[in-house]
């Protein structure tokens, strides 16, 4: 129900996923009638595959945390996180208001033993055909040294998941590459992750990120999500110039028509929207963001990236990693332990 358009981008996204994935079931969780009519736009009727779980309450982008932690108890963001805390369901993607969907997670599923907060992380696209994965994106504004290498514990299980790496290496991105750069929560960072068990390439910059320099980039919430959404504008913007540049006249029109296998791969290459969907990271439970300006074929790669961390066991695998971060938090010097 959440985003810029609701169910005009999540169930079309829904329908076209079950397709892709034959051995997979939806739970739709809205106003029983709105998710009914939508389906019956799509011309698909509810059959054994697809389960519509009424809501009475949505919650809009506008709405703060408390609020929403207090009433809405019915908004369909909070049944689908609590499917997932039951068991009914294995995980739970919305392009809702982000702020809610990490206090609703937060307190129905609860965090993982040894981990503060949650966090987003994305993959985005690097230079050497991979994907670098950065987090946080957005939860966490204010971070304290040790959740910044509880971020890095959480992206290299993510990494190790999604592409098989059992040992990521791991960058902290910052102003430069040298020890003396950064604020103090940064440079304390620093020295937590080199005694870490990670593989702790030490500082990165912004550049780093898309040459593919380390597998993982950690960083606070206020950063990531300011380096995100700048690179997405970039990306966007850079296509409209090159699509200005073909139109210009007769002669480049055709030079477009030349190049158009070209220029199409190139495009897929840009598309920011196939790597939508960012996992929250540090919870008892499967949760995706999706973008709140997602279309239905972005939402429908968030759909695939929940997929893939239930089947490749996200959560087991991070909860198997956390003694190592405990005992290594623990016996670090100056360290302060989580509460």
């Amino acid at each position: 129900m959440g985003g810029d358009h609701g169910l005009s981008v999540t169930v079309p996204a829904a329908l076209e996923f079950l397709e892709q994935a034959p051995d997979t079931r939806l739970l739709l969780v809205g106003p029983r009638d709105d998710v009914h009519a939508a389906l019956a736009r799509a011309g698909r009727p509810v059959d054994e595959r697809i389960e519509v779980r009424h809501a009475s309450e949505v919650i809009t982008m506008d709405d703060s945390p408390a609020s929403v932690l207090r009433g809405k108890r019915d908004a369909s963001m909070r049944i689908a996180i609590e499917l997932v805390r039951d068991g009914a369901a294995d995980a739970c993607v919305s392009a809702g208001n982000t702020g809610a969907l990490m206090a609703i997670s937060r307190f129905v599923l609860k965090m993982q033993p040894g981990i503060d907060r949650p966090a987003i992380a994305s993959q985005l696209p690097n230079h050497r055909g991979g994907t670098t994965t950065v987090l946080d994106l957005g939860a966490n504004v204010d971070c304290e040294p040790r959740h910044l290498l509880q971020f890095a514990l959480m992206g290299a299980a993510l990494v190790t998941v999604l592409e098989g790496k059992e040992r990521p290496s791991v960058g902290l991105l910052n102003i430069g590459e040298e020890v003396i750069k950064g604020n103090d929560t940064v440079k304390r960072a620093a020295e937590l992750l080199r005694a870490s068990p990670l593989d702790f390439r030490g500082n990165v910059e912004g550049n780093d990120i898309y040459e593919g320099t380390t597998d993982v980039v950690v960083c606070d919430g206020f950063v990531g999500n300011i380096a995100l959404k700048t690179s997405e504008g970039l990306a966007r913007m850079l296509g409209d110039f090159l699509r200005e540049e073909y139109k210009r006249n007769l002669a480049t029109r055709l030079m477009a028509l030349l190049s158009w296998p070209v220029l199409t791969h190139f495009r897929r290459r840009l598309d920011h929207r196939r790597y939508n969907g960012a996992s929250l990271v540090g919870l008892r439970g499967v949760v995706i963001k999706s973008h709140g300006s997602a279309d239905a074929y972005a939402f429908g790669f968030a759909l695939r990236r929940a997929c893939d961390a239930v089947r490749n066991g996200l959560v087991e695998r991070i909860a198997a990693a956390l003694p190592r971060l405990q005992a290594d938090d623990a016996g670090a010097p100056g360290a302060v332990a989580a509460g």
